[in-house]
């Protein structure tokens, strides 16, 4: 598991590095303005669809439920469920995206109402949006692929997918000037990616004959349960989505500049998420959910309790970094060309508000698998959306004093109570079996954090001074120089408490 765990982390930060790039293009490009507000939303929406109808509710049901039918049925009842659920996603999707193109200014009204003040930004998030809005037909169904890849136990087309987002993206920036202007060119970019990331699921699944294809419906027991579990899914992952809906409706009614900042500061936040929390769960719910359906429920429990003591290893120095030296990360990515300074203090001030949530987010798919490997949905569904309930409270409480910062407090509060509920929830029914290895690492992580927040203290100043050498670079090379020499203290530190309190996270394992 750790060599899959491993390969989707290193594809994952592939992605994220090539996001990277895609992001400062656009930051330099577009700014934090008028045009930057509109094609963020544009790209958000389809987005935010894709998380209820695709990735989150699907993977949620799908996943166990092939894996279940692969391990008791064989191959070939596996391949027949799959073709089944991928003609209902098929039509479903076509479904969604008519209706979506035929209302799109009422879906800006609704998502985005501060927009329609402004009637440039709300014309331009219609247009934007219309040729954003395919994509979410061709990702959804590279979601159901890659669930049939994972469940397979290949992992490597599927993690590498979302760089071909970001790749396309960059390819049409860099023809911005063929096109009306910017946003146009990377909304173009944005569905032109999808159909992508299609062909290469697609061809994967080729390669191992397993492929799904169009069929006449049939509803068969396999898809009867399917939809039985899909149910509490979707709608718990709409509760989370509704929070991102919230952020974007009233991340609207902020003054211009407002919506970009967000976005800003959640592709940074974003990082050690994809590359650990969503690589972690990638891997963990089908193994869990074979362990499980093979009786082995101790060995399922010990690749949780090491998935998580190592996902807590590595996200520990990152909240590190977005507390301490959240605008060192801003204006070292990002300040370049129309990104100001004052766009780096506004992201800045909203990502060490998610800062505070990053462990808990990186944490909760890991945790809620406990409960996906045996088939419910419903429990981390009314978890969720409690969570999401507070969530949402708390934004509107705190918009207007904080800003576009208080959106992202109320997400951090948000999910750590998700987290914390589905621990207690979990562990009252012996769902979760946490072990001496976990706890150990956890506490090294404290005390290593604690030594990188002294180091940060301590030299955040001098490397600034030793940067403002340089001249053109500074920037760039202040935040290297912080996060190489954060990056050794803290390994050092966790490597040499790890040693000392006898815990391997790599196989062989010590309690």
């Amino acid at each position: 598991m750790y060599k899959n765990l491993f390969s989707v982390a290193a594809l994952t930060l592939l992605s994220r590095a090539t996001g990277f790039i895609r992001d400062v293009m656009l930051g330099a490009i577009l700014g934090a303005g008028m045009l930057a507000d509109a094609f963020y939303v544009a790209f958000r929406l389809p987005n935010h669809f894709r998380a209820i109808f695709g990735e989150g509710a699907f993977n949620a049901a799908y996943v166990p439920c092939y894996s279940q039918i692969l391990a008791k049925q064989g191959g070939v009842a596996a391949r027949r469920f799959a073709s089944q659920i991928f003609t209902l996603l098929l039509l479903s999707q076509i479904a969604v995206l008519v209706l979506a193109l035929a209302f799109t200014p009422q879906l800006i009204d609704l998502l985005a109402p501060g927009f329609r003040a402004d009637p440039e930004k709300f014309a331009t998030s219609i247009a934007l949006t219309r040729i954003t809005f395919p994509y979410l037909l061709f990702v959804t169904l590279v979601t159901l692929q890659s669930g049939t890849l994972n469940a397979q136990g290949r992992f490597t087309a599927a993690a590498f997918a979302p760089v071909l987002l970001n790749v396309v993206m960059v390819l049409f920036l860099a023809m911005a000037f063929l096109f009306p202007n910017a946003g146009v060119a990377a909304a173009v970019g944005v569905t032109i990616s999808g159909v992508c990331q299609f062909a290469l699921t697609l061809w994967a699944l080729w390669r191992i004959g397993i492929h799904e294809h169009p069929v006449l419906l049939a509803w068969s027991k396999e898809v009867r349960h399917f939809f039985v579990v899909l149910g509490p899914a979707v709608i718990g992952s709409a509760g989370v989505q509704l929070a991102l809906f919230a952020d974007t409706i009233i991340a609207s009614m902020l003054p211009t500049g407002g919506v970009s900042s967000i976005y800003y500061a959640d592709r940074i936040y974003q990082l050690p998420i994809g590359v650990i929390g969503i690589a972690a769960g990638t891997v963990l719910l089908p193994e869990m959910s074979r362990r499980l359906a093979s009786g082995d429920p101790e060995g399922a429990y010990h690749m949780q309790n090491r998935t998580m003591a190592l996902s807590i290893a590595i996200a520990a120095p990152c909240f590190v970094a977005f507390i301490m030296i959240p605008d060192v990360i801003m204006r070292g990515v990002f300040l370049r060309g129309a990104f100001t300074e004052q766009a780096v203090q506004d992201s800045a001030a909203v990502l060490t508000a998610y800062g505070f949530g990053l462990l808990a987010i990186v944490l909760i798919r890991s945790a809620v698998a406990s409960f996906l490997a045996i088939g419910d949905t419903r429990t981390p569904m009314l978890i969720s959306l409690f969570a999401v309930g507070v969530n949402i409270a708390l934004k509107v409480l705190l918009f207007r004093s904080m800003g576009a910062a208080g959106l992202a407090t109320a997400t951090a509060v948000g999910a750590w109570i998700n987290f914390g509920l589905l621990i207690v929830v979990g562990f009252g029914r012996g769902l979760m079996r946490p072990d001496w290895v976990l706890g150990k690492t956890s506490a090294v992580s404290s005390i290593a954090c604690f030594v990188l927040s002294l180091f940060a203290l301590l030299f955040t100043l001098p490397a600034a001074e030793f940067a403002s050498r340089i001249g053109r670079f500074e920037n760039e090379a202040e935040l290297l120089l912080l996060l190489a020499g954060g990056a050794i203290v803290y390994s050092l530190t966790l490597l040499a408490g790890l040693h000392l309190s006898g815990v391997r996270l790599r196989r062989p394992l010590a309690a």
